[in-house]
């Protein structure tokens, strides 16, 4: 499973690998710069579901889910 962040940062170097990636470079930065907000936001939204269940575990567990070493 991947977030749509991942799924962006993905296509751009795709893209990059078949154009000018002088070009995609600064939209890749930001997205990945975007991606780590990504996870903030989910980690407190996981943060708020678990208070409210009582649940157990912890967000790295969680998002590891989440390929995201893969491009």
């Amino acid at each position: 499973m991947k977030t749509p962040m991942q799924e962006l940062i993905e296509q751009m170097w795709e893209i990059a690998k078949y154009g000018d990636s002088y070009e995609v470079a600064p939209c890749i930065e930001a997205a990945e710069a975007m991606l780590e907000k990504e996870k903030e936001v989910m980690e407190s939204a996981w943060q708020d579901g678990m208070y409210e269940c009582d649940g157990d575990g912890t967000f790295e567990d969680f998002y590891k889910t989440f390929n995201t070493k893969e491009r």
